[in-house]
């Protein structure tokens, strides 16, 4: 069994808003690290994806989380890269919460998309900043359909994220799965099975009774409000 090559770095349209040069000064896994901007030290979480884990010391080691971060670092490593905002300045843990890119002779590329089109990372959404969800779902597409990296026979095929307007598929589900109308901003599939919000990646949405999940345990219309479970 064999993991399909990754591709050559994969030129696109560049950063659509402000950016800010900075440095990558270390790598921490494959969606994690930290830069020097304006001479200050900063850990950076890549947004709109995430890679298997390897780090956090409360899950174990995922399939393919090692090589994700061995991708990252190739990608990265000593780079002098370009830091794009979306709405949220950092997530619960400090972390700045950017885009990254990287200007090639050939144009720009963005980490957090290269990183899924070789098949290392899951596109997901952390509504509010979702700017290149397109983008992002429509790279996990093509890196399934050639058999890169996590979605290679030698590795245990993960559920693939599903891209269309804030589309979620829970555990069990498949794509021909029908909406829970008691979540109408996202696509959630009705029980079984019964899902937590640590199974989803969404938090702060519409929740219409019955909420047969209880995402709403205080009943005021808004479902999975605190994020214990921010992506590590």
């Amino acid at each position: 069994m064999t993991v399909a090559p990754a591709v050559t770095l994969s030129v696109g349209p560049g950063p659509e808003g402000p950016t800010q040069m900075a440095t990558v000064s270390k790598i921490t896994d494959g969606d994690t690290i930290h830069v020097s901007l304006n001479g200050v030290d900063y850990a950076l979480r890549y947004i709109g994806m995430n890679a298997p884990e390897t780090v956090d010391p409360d899950k174990p080691i995922e399939p393919g989380g090692p090589e994700a971060s061995r991708a990252n670092k190739d990608l990265v490593t000593g780079q002098t890269v370009y830091l794009e905002k979306d709405v949220s300045e950092t997530d619960q843990y400090g972390r700045l919460l950017r885009y990254v890119w990287l200007k090639t002779a050939a144009g720009w590329v963005m980490v957090d998309r290269q990183l899924v089109l070789d098949g290392w990372a899951q596109p997901r959404d952390y509504p509010p900043d979702t700017k290149f969800h397109d983008t992002l779902f429509e790279a996990q597409d093509e890196a399934q359909a050639a058999g890169r990296g996590i979605w290679s026979a030698q590795f245990r095929t993960p559920q693939p994220t599903y891209g269309g307007p804030v589309h979620l598929l829970g555990p069990g589900a498949s794509a021909s799965t029908s909406c829970d109308p008691s979540y109408p901003t996202v696509c959630i599939p009705p029980p079984p099975p019964d899902l937590d919000c640590q199974d989803i990646p969404f938090r702060r949405f519409t929740v219409l009774p019955p909420d047969p999940h209880n995402f709403d345990g205080d009943h005021n219309g808004i479902g999975c409000e605190f994020d214990t479970t921010s992506p590590p």
